[in-house]
């Protein structure tokens, strides 16, 4: 927490001169916030200034029956769903899901993931990689975390200063970069503390904000370095978040019409994460995270999709039709994936259980080319079986897309070993 240093008396609003100013909890890992600012001194900034949705669908949703149908396989493989055609020639999607099928100009659908493992964790979608790599030292950190690293953790938007990453439901991770990159998550004290406390007025906050400056212009004779203005630069963006009560504004969806929340479905707090991301995105922060449903059907498949698929249907193409009308989707990348797909062929509980060697990738906006469906799995849907994309070459060609070059950069983990972002470093060409 950034901390003003009051006097001895108390005042008549019961706040004690004595006691610490705390204006929010942003601080992490016993950091406070105008510390996370200064990182950003070191981290370059050469990017573009797209944002990314990242919708983490946990327990791993089946391929079978959303985005890759097999109408024509065996009875014991197909399923109970069929395939609606849309505007796009072989973008076919689950009977269940007709408002995303209206959108998939603005999509582009990978059907051939390889390389994932068979683990329930969320870091595959959040990073590329398994939660085992470099697991003594923390694991590899996700795409939120990477975007504080390089940017700075947190960024002066139009819209004021805001968190760089942002997780509704804790899923990501930072990895070997340490908490102090991790995605700020706005529950509990986390939300509380995005605001000043109600004791204490705006201007009260500020007049002891510039008293801590005239403090510190008393030791400016002494700093040969230009330390002082450095500092003044990352309290002022500090007291920025906190001042500007943007990213509390934009936690509150009650300031949506109801005609809105209607339309995303948002009473249901799963769909409520899509109207808040695109709130964030709004306010200025570079990379919002959820998790969506519970997708871990080893029985009753067909039953659980029938609840899940017209939610999130119904949540998805409300986020992509907002974007659209407001001119963000261009710049705001959406992705959803899973940490595997299941089993093409049905089990005895009527579910499909674990199968890694199959999976789908879900994108849209982001600048890429869309409307497209990149390669296939089999007859069966067992394997890729044309144009198989590594799941790390979406998060290159998710980097590339954001402006990071991930030839050339690369992290220093803990044993002050360089490590590049991905092994799988090459671009899906058919999206850029």
């Amino acid at each position: 927490m950034l901390s003003l240093l009051g006097g001895r008396n108390g005042y008549c609003d019961g706040i004690s001169r004595r006691s610490l100013l705390r204006i929010g909890a942003l601080g992490i890992g016993g950091l406070t916030l105008a510390d996370l600012l200064r990182l950003e001194a070191h981290a370059g900034n050469s990017a573009t200034r797209r944002s990314v949705i990242n919708i983490y669908l946990g327990g791993g949703p089946t391929h079978m029956d959303t985005f890759d149908l097999k109408p024509d396989a065996p009875k014991e493989y197909r399923g109970e769903f069929m395939p609606i055609t849309t505007e796009v020639p072989g973008f076919e999607f689950c009977e269940l899901l007709p408002r995303m099928a209206s959108h998939t100009d603005k999509m582009a659908l990978v059907r051939s993931i390889v390389g994932m493992s068979n683990e329930h964790r969320g870091n595959q979608s959040d990073s590329g990689w398994s939660f085992r790599s470099l697991q003594t030292m923390g694991g590899r950190p996700g795409l939120g975390p990477v975007m504080s690293r390089l940017f700075g953790p947190a960024c002066q938007t139009s819209e004021g200063v805001a968190p760089t990453a942002m997780d509704l439901t804790g899923w990501t991770r930072p990895g070997f970069l340490g908490q102090v990159h991790a995605a700020f998550r706005p529950d509990g004290t986390g939300r509380r503390n995005l605001t000043l406390d109600s004791r204490m007025p705006a201007e009260r906050f500020i007049e002891r904000h510039d008293l801590l400056g005239s403090l510190d212009r008393l030791r400016r004779d002494i700093d040969g370095e230009n330390m002082m203005t450095a500092m003044d630069s990352f309290a002022e963006r500090a007291v920025g978040i906190i001042t500007s009560g943007r990213i509390a504004e934009a936690l509150d969806v009650k300031q949506e019409t109801p005609e809105t929340i209607a339309r995303y479905g948002a009473k249901n707090r799963d769909n409520e994460r899509f109207l808040l991301a695109r709130r964030l995105i709004e306010a200025g922060v570079r990379s919002v995270s959820l998790s969506w449903g519970g997708w871990d059907t080893h029985r009753n498949n067909f039953g659980a999709m029938r609840k899940l698929l017209p939610r999130l249907d119904q949540a998805m193409s409300a986020l992509i039709e907002d974007l659209d009308r407001s001119g963000r989707l261009e710049d705001t990348l959406i992705l959803m994936s899973g940490e595997f797909g299941r089993t093409p062929r049905i089990n005895r509980g009527a579910g499909r259980d674990h199968w890694p060697r199959a999976a789908f990738f879900f994108l849209a906006g982001g600048g890429l080319k869309t409307g497209q469906v990149i390669g296939a799995t089999d007859r069966k849907g067992e394997q890729a079986a044309d144009r198989p994309v590594h799941l790390q070459q979406v998060f290159a060609t998710v980097y590339h897309q954001l402006g990071i070059d991930v030839e050339r950069t690369q992290l220093i983990d803990p044993n002050g070993r360089p490590q590049y972002l991905l092994d799988h470093r090459q671009v899906i060409e058919e999206l850029v």
